[in-house]
């Protein structure tokens, strides 16, 4: 029982390698068929190779262009410093191909959607006294009026402070002006009214003059009235006297 078993288990083992070398050959033969082109080789290796694998991929069509993204602006086009957009621009400006579509002004900031109709291309800027700041060039119709509308408020809150600040300008020298005013007619009130203290103070000097004359000629004419009187008394008296003795006339 003990040889049997290892006869056996010996024919097994050969079994086992003589099925591990024909493996071998047979994986090396079908890599050499794969390989080998097709009517090269044995017939065998050329009808493997004229059945298509099932893995292998369908073919491809033929190859079409990507549409051009359209999506909304990229933090990396917010952030550009577009200057060679506004070189750009700063050339086609002065020619006849650009059509300015919109332009919105907020103090001396402001935004434009300019058209090039040749290339179907819109630039959208931001531009501070009339100079470049930033210009977006893009084929999106959509795009260029979203940026265009960000710019137009954009503009507006970079103004707000120029704004007031004008405004409180001319709200300061309007004030200026009326203090000017009021000061200029404060000058020529008191002016006047020094006249009229002035004036004020020689009638009252003059009129203390023309009193004290008054009082003077008033003692001077009561002393003249008693004199007179007087003069009167002593004439009646000395006709009384001259008159002494001699008969009076009747009537």
């Amino acid at each position: 029982m003990i040889q049997i078993s290892h006869l056996r288990g010996t024919a097994l083992a050969a079994l086992v390698i003589i099925g591990g070398i024909q493996g071998v050959h047979a994986q090396a033969n079908s890599d050499n068929n794969l390989a080998m082109p097709a009517g090269s080789g044995p017939a065998s290796a050329a009808a493997v190779a004229s059945q298509p694998a099932m893995n292998d991929p369908l073919p491809s069509a033929t190859p079409v262009a990507a549409a051009p993204a359209t999506t909304a602006l990229t933090p990396d086009e917010a952030k550009q410093s577009a200057a060679g957009n506004v070189a750009e621009l700063q050339q086609m400006i002065h020619g006849n191909d650009l059509t300015e579509l919109r332009t919105t002004y907020n103090g001396s900031y402001g935004a434009s959607l300019l058209f090039y109709g040749k290339e179907m291309t819109y630039y959208v800027t931001l531009f501070q006294q009339k100079t470049f700041w930033r210009v977006i060039k893009t084929q999106d119709a959509g795009r260029a009026e979203a940026i265009y509308n960000d710019f137009g408020r954009r503009s507006v809150q970079l103004a707000e402070v120029e704004i007031r600040r004008t405004k409180l300008e001319a709200q300061k020298a309007y004030t200026e002006r009326l203090i000017a005013l009021s000061q200029d007619r404060a000058n020529r009130l008191q002016a006047d009214l020094n006249i009229a203290h002035e004036q004020q103070t020689l009638v009252s000097s003059r009129q203390k003059q023309i009193g004290d004359e008054a009082a003077a000629l008033q003692k001077q004419k009561e002393q003249a009235q008693a004199q007179l009187r007087a003069a009167q008394h002593e004439v009646a008296e000395l006709q009384r006297q001259n008159d002494a003795g001699l008969p009076r006339t009747t009537r």
